[in-house]
């Protein structure tokens, strides 16, 4: 099952995953595994030892044009949802959030559900790149991350 939704500022794609709500939280909750899975080619490395475990979380994560973010988690329930606000180290966040979902269909399946919100942007420079953030985008994530959990 895929659903795809797009509004002006919040972009939703979802997928059936054939792996536990455990395997697939811990490639996302795991920024170094990041990469492996980004489907908008942003990501380029992230450090071992940076597992998120809760709200207040903070994962450092080099984009693939060299600058640095700092990830600030927002939103967190192990195993089922996490969300993070990107920012430049040491400033405060732009606005816009990173969200995870995901909803046991049975014992071997989730449904995951990936959010990019961007209603709460504020910085004016960012805002094509937001545009440019399409369910489609959001979608290869989704694939990526279903390849790397269906062969664990």
């Amino acid at each position: 099952m895929t659903r795809l939704h797009e509004s002006e500022h919040v972009v939703t794609a979802s997928r059936d995953v054939a792996a536990t709500a455990a395997e697939i939280f811990e490639l996302i909750a795991d920024p170094s595994q990041q990469p492996r899975w980004d489907g908008n080619d942003n990501l380029s490395e992230a450090l071992s030892g940076q597992r998120v475990h809760a709200v207040g979380d903070v994962f450092i994560m080099t984009i693939t044009t060299g600058s640095v973010r700092e990830n600030h988690v927002v939103e967190f329930v192990e195993q089922r949802r996490i969300a993070w606000r990107p920012s430049e180290p040491g400033q405060p966040t732009p606005g816009h959030l990173w969200r995870w979902v995901l909803e046991p269909i049975d014992a071997s399946h989730t449904r995951v559900t990936h959010t990019y919100d961007w209603t709460q942007l504020t910085d004016e420079k960012r805002i094509p790149r937001a545009r440019a953030t399409t369910a489609d985008k959001l979608r290869a994530s989704l694939d990526r991350l279903a390849e790397l959990a269906e062969r664990r």
